[in-house]
């Protein structure tokens, strides 16, 4: 499969109050694998998007760089505030203390189906491009 089927209905906006806490410089820890000991967590996202065309539910993340299972991490965690699994508010308070977090991200992750590298931009590079599904959906 192409895309994750979430059988629940979603809640765009609340997904996107959520998604709005992700951009800026913040730490990613609870968001993934990486052990912070070896390498840094601390991520920079300019940009995360969640819109809806037809049936499906887009996310792009645009940042400086992405962490292991980082990105399906939250995009699991939005579907959980999507379906009212979760407030909204939990985001910010797992980027200002990922202790607070205990694992739960890592139990939410999204399934790699559907996700996948859009683009890499460099120095110059105009962006973004309109956010729009990569195959249609019927």
């Amino acid at each position: 499969p192409y895309v994750w089927w979430v059988k629940e209905p979603i809640d765009l906006a609340r997904m996107q109050a959520a998604a709005a806490a992700f951009v800026g410089r913040h730490d990613f820890r609870a968001f993934s694998d990486d052990d912070p000991e070896e390498k840094s967590t601390v991520v920079v996202l300019d940009e995360v998007t969640v819109a809806a065309t037809g049936a499906l539910v887009l996310v792009r993340v645009a940042g400086s760089h992405f962490l292991w299972k980082m990105v399906r991490r939250m995009v699991g965690v939005l579907v959980a505030v999507g379906t009212g699994a979760l407030p909204p508010s939990r985001v910010a308070e797992w980027l200002d203390d990922p202790r607070r977090a205990r694992g739960e991200p890592a139990r939410l992750t999204a399934p790699a189906a559907g996700l996948f590298l859009e683009r890499v931009f460099y120095e110059g590079d105009t962006w973004p491009e309109p956010l729009i599904a990569p195959i249609p959906v019927r």
